[in-house]
């Protein structure tokens, strides 16, 4: 299936010159979302054993969550400041203009474990570094990083040097 051809590109959303990649066609279309999962299954399937996968909001949830019932793994959300109900540690990211802050329960990932990543697209790597960096706060180890789409021209995979990175769809 050209999953590619799938995707709705938004021009100039959230503003003007920005090329928007909208993820719904896929996710509305069983087909279509069906196969991204099972693709993304086996990239995980690829990595070795692991423990536990992580999402970060909102669209990482989407994609990680029935990944982890169907490997029978426990599922953690990263989220936005202040979104969590029990103790976070914390990692800052930068915006395009600023900073913002994600958190993940204290308890979430226990020294040792292995964790992967899963999420819907790969640009610059920002937001996954801080992914990477609470896993780490914990003493987790990330085991991969799986995404649906990633904008190759941005360099995030540059940025993921030394991790096993995959992506189902590349731009």
């Amino acid at each position: 299936m050209d999953l590619k051809a799938k995707l709705r590109h938004v021009m100039d959303f959230p503003k003007q010159g920005i090329d928007f990649i909208d993820i719904t066609t896929v996710l509305q279309d069983a087909e279509a979302f069906k196969e991204v999962l099972d693709l993304m299954k086996e990239r995980l399937g690829g990595l070795g054993e692991f423990d536990l996968i992580v999402g970060p909001e909102s669209r990482g949830f989407v994609f990680g969550a029935p990944l982890a019932y169907v490997m029978g793994k426990g599922f953690i959300p990263i989220r936005k400041r202040g979104k969590l109900p029990y103790k976070t540690v914390k990692a800052e990211y930068e915006l395009e203009y600023g900073t913002d802050m994600l958190e993940m329960h204290e308890d979430a990932v226990k020294p040792g474990q292995r964790v992967v990543i899963v999420d819907d697209l790969l640009a610059t790597g920002g937001t996954t570094m801080s992914n990477i960096e609470l896993i780490e706060m914990l003493g987790g180890k990330v085991a991969g990083i799986v995404y649906f789409i990633e904008l190759g021209f941005l360099g995030g995979r540059d940025k993921l040097k030394g991790f096993n990175v995959h992506s189902i769809v590349e731009f």
